[in-house]
């Protein structure tokens, strides 16, 4: 056998071991053996470089290379699933089912609702080609690199009688054992922790290097499959004829025809899921065939063939040890309280949430009370109760602080806002970090190359002081000690292509209290520059739409503090854009005027956030919902059913895509 030939061979072998090592959980051989192999077939694709396979087992390592996700349209919209928490819910739902397909007998197929990150895989001829995350359900993220470090999920299938072309949906976990592994690892390097392993499990994919997804232990079960040949009619006959060709596909799955199996599922789970290694949060019921499922068809937001139902949160008592108080990004003042650890969901919880001054007040909380925790879904716990009767004889009240727990300043409470804050926003070091963070975040700047953990770094080393600052930053200044050229390299990179970001994205960026992402839309759109914008009236500000006073008050503020202003205008001498773009403001023609357009369903010409400025550039009017003054809709493929429906029920026109550019000529 030629090296070529034994490539093959190892690749094959160590696929299957692979399978039988993360997915059946029958290993064949040992782990030395199985690294032994892993190394030999290094070598070789080393020696034979034209032999290179994006699917090679050596290739879960993942790489040091860093690059941004591309946005990946959906071929079937991952749409989200109805909730239910309570049996008279799912009754409903049932005989809802049952009305809907005319008293037919029907089948449903009963299965876990795990709590992870919802990913779609496409296999092409037994390998995997694509893997993208939920998104916005219409597109998503191409995080294949990443996936393909997740030893669950099959690169490449063994045996036959798969599809040619095939999507199948799951989601990607963190198993509690990684979780705990991972939040210890990040405690004793003083790093912020996970909150629950949903958190873990979106960051780590999310990640730009896949070598960090690798390491940390991703698992996956999928439970949906789509495509135009599936082997069977059935949801429940797919998913286990996937299980053959080498999917993990949860054992807990069971297809049953009354309400009554449906339920006994239900409580038999409610309580064995707490000895499941991964996270849990609920039930989802599907209806078994495809033809029903086609039948019963969608809402807007939903299938209506399928139903989330939601277990209730867990609850613990346990004692209030101390309260302790985090300052926010924008200041604002959370109080934490530390507690007796206690088992609760799966992991070992030690602090929860309070909110604010005036949940503690409305718990009367003192130290040393006995308090009811929960964890509803897995979420960052909260007290829900005191046990008042278990109240220490002597025992000191919980007292909201009056001064900074971090530079010491006095703190305020703004006309309406039940938050506390400090208001020393230059001066404040988790505010200065955390606008940085907030800066450099995908939303805002998008610099990809940077973190928390950096911008934590270089604030440590007096590197930076304010978010102007990251444009002074070299390359010599962040290697150091000569070890992080190439990593330098990419951070200077990236901030500096952060220059082309366009207005809008620079004033959410600035992170101005109270102004969110559609609201620096509004503001960039409406007075088109950064000049126009700090130089605005009170009342002018108001003329926004979805700007009240307490923003109108917050946007003066910002822009009246003279370190702010420096910042902003150090920006502008950086080059960042500080006005809309002469695409944004150009008016192309009048030919839309005076209409109003709603936009549904999937392009293929253009992004729907393409086709809603050139609606906005011929004169036309974006709208959400259909009304009888709907002038039409600008329809793409799987246009929402329900959208349809008051379509034609008002007489509103259908426009395609081709049809609605043929219109702007």
């Amino acid at each position: 056998m030629d090296e070529k030939q034994r490539i093959v061979q190892l690749r094959q072998e160590l696929h299957e071991h692979n399978h039988r090592y993360y997915v059946l959980n029958q290993p064949s051989i040992s782990d030395q053996d199985f690294d032994m192999m892993m190394h030999e077939l290094q070598e070789l694709e080393a020696r034979h470089p034209e032999m290179a396979d994006p699917n090679s087992p050596t290739q879960r390592v993942g790489s040091d290379l860093q690059t941004g996700f591309q946005q990946v349209a959906h071929r079937y919209p991952m749409l989200s699933l109805a909730n239910t928490y309570s049996e008279k819910d799912v009754r409903e739902w049932y005989e809802s089912v049952k009305k809907g397909l005319a008293g037919e007998d029907f089948e449903v197929c009963c299965e876990m609702k795990y709590d992870g990150l919802s990913i779609s895989l496409t296999y092409i001829d037994g390998r995997l080609t694509q893997a993208v995350t939920r998104g916005d359900g219409v597109r998503g993220d191409d995080v294949t690199q990443n996936v393909k470090t997740i030893c669950t999920i099959p690169l490449v299938l063994p045996g036959t009688g798969y599809p040619k072309e095939f999507e199948i949906r799951g989601e990607i976990l963190m198993p509690w054992s990684s979780f705990e592994r991972l939040n210890a690892e990040r405690e004793a390097a003083e790093e912020p922790l996970f909150a629950n392993p949903r958190n873990a499990a979106s960051g780590t994919l999310k990640s730009l290097d896949p070598h960090v997804v690798a390491q940390r232990g991703l698992d996956a079960y999928l439970y949906y499959l789509l495509g135009d040949s599936l082997p069977a009619e059935g949801h429940f006959e797919n998913l286990e004829e996937a299980r053959k060709w080498g999917f993990k596909i949860s054992e807990g799955m069971r297809k049953v025809k009354t309400i009554e199996e449906i339920l006994e599922f239900i409580n038999y789970w409610d309580v064995e899921r707490k000895n499941l290694p991964v996270a849990t949060d609920g039930i989802v019921l599907k209806v078994n065939s495809i033809k029903q499922q086609r039948s019963l068809g969608y809402t807007a937001k939903s299938p209506r063939w399928a139903i989330a139902y939601k277990f209730k949160a867990e609850r613990e008592c346990t004692r209030l040890l101390d309260v302790t108080f985090q300052v926010g990004r924008t200041g604002a003042v959370t109080p934490v309280a530390n507690m007796e650890p206690v088992q609760l969901a799966g992991t070992t919880v030690k602090r929860a949430t309070l909110n604010n001054e005036d949940f503690i007040r409305s718990f009367d909380l003192h130290i040393g009370d006995m308090v009811y925790v929960e964890k509803g879904g897995e979420i960052i716990p909260k007290i829900v109760g005191v046990n008042i009767d278990e109240r220490p004889i002597v025992c000191q009240q919980v007292q909201f602080i009056k001064h900074c727990p971090e530079c010491g300043t006095r703190l305020v409470r703004y006309e309406g806002e039940s938050v506390w804050y400090c208001p020393n926003d230059t001066g404040c070091p988790p505010q200065i970090k955390g606008r940085i963070e907030h800066f450099i975040a995908r939303k805002a700047m998008n610099i990809e190359s940077l973190g928390p953990e950096t911008v934590n770094e270089y604030y440590q080393r007096h590197l930076i002081r304010n978010i102007a600052d990251l444009y002074t930053i070299d390359i010599q200044q962040i290697n150091g000690d000569g070890s992080k050229t190439k990593s330098a390299q990419r951070i200077v990179n990236g901030i500096q292509k952060s220059k082309e970001v366009p207005f809008e994205r620079v004033v959410f960026a600035l992170g101005i209290r109270f102004i969110g992402e559609t609201s620096a839309k509004l503001l960039a759109r409406h007075f088109k520059n950064i000049d126009a914008l700090m130089n605005a009236s009170l009342d002018e500000l108001q003329e926004v739409e979805g700007i009240g006073e307490i923003m109108a008050k917050s946007i003066m503020a910002y822009f009246h503090n003279p370190e702010n202003m420096s910042i902003v205008n150090r920006l502008r001498n950086y080059g960042l854009k500080m006005s809309l773009s002469e695409t944004l403001t150009a008016v192309a023609s009048n030919r839309l005027a005076g209409q109003s357009i709603v936009i549904s369903g999937v392009f293929e010409h253009h992004s729907r956030d393409e086709y809603k400025l050139m609606i906005e550039q011929h004169g036309g009017k974006n709208v959400g919902s259909i009304s009888a003054k709907t002038s039409f809709i600008l329809a793409g493929e799987n246009m929402g059913p329900s959208k349809l429906e008051k379509a034609n029920k008002l007489g509103v026109r259908i426009i395609s895509e081709d049809k609605f550019l043929e219109m702007l000529k």
